[in-house]
């Protein structure tokens, strides 16, 4: 049975899912961060997914980045598949700007991590529902 690992669940909220990937938004406010989890048990690379599944996960992938950048008039979009510290296979997929914290570097362990306020949250939520409208269902 799938299950999101606990690491990922701990710094993360659960957004919804698409037919393949559940859509995790980081407790980080820093950044717009988004994480795709396939709902596959066991996975931690993309080369382990069935042929299909791969080229579902590319999908949804690119869907959500290209709405993001849309939605965010982000500067850049970083996708990444990193698993170094959680081997469950996982996208990051981060709106950048050129004045962000981490610009031009990376994110992890620049800046501490912003929670969400319960106001900004429930925005963010919201401008998911209204950006994500191909094949995603919120989370209740």
């Amino acid at each position: 049975m799938f299950e999101v690992a606990p690491q990922l669940l701990n710094d993360s909220l659960v957004l919804g899912d698409f037919s393949l990937s559940r859509l995790l938004l980081c407790k980080d406010s820093n950044y717009p961060w988004f994480i795709l989890v396939p709902r596959r048990e066991g996975v931690r690379e993309i080369f382990e997914l069935s042929e299909e599944d791969q080229i579902q996960l590319i999908r949804e992938s690119s869907y959500l980045s290209q709405q993001l950048n849309r939605g965010f008039n982000a500067d850049k979009m970083n996708v990444a598949a990193l698993g170094n510290q959680v081997p469950q296979l996982h996208l990051h997929h981060i709106v950048r700007y050129s004045n962000d914290p981490a610009w031009p570097g990376p994110v992890w362990g620049k800046v501490p991590a912003q929670p969400y306020t319960d106001s900004e949250l429930a925005n963010m939520q919201q401008r998911i529902a209204m950006l994500l409208t191909e094949e995603f269902t919120p989370a209740p």
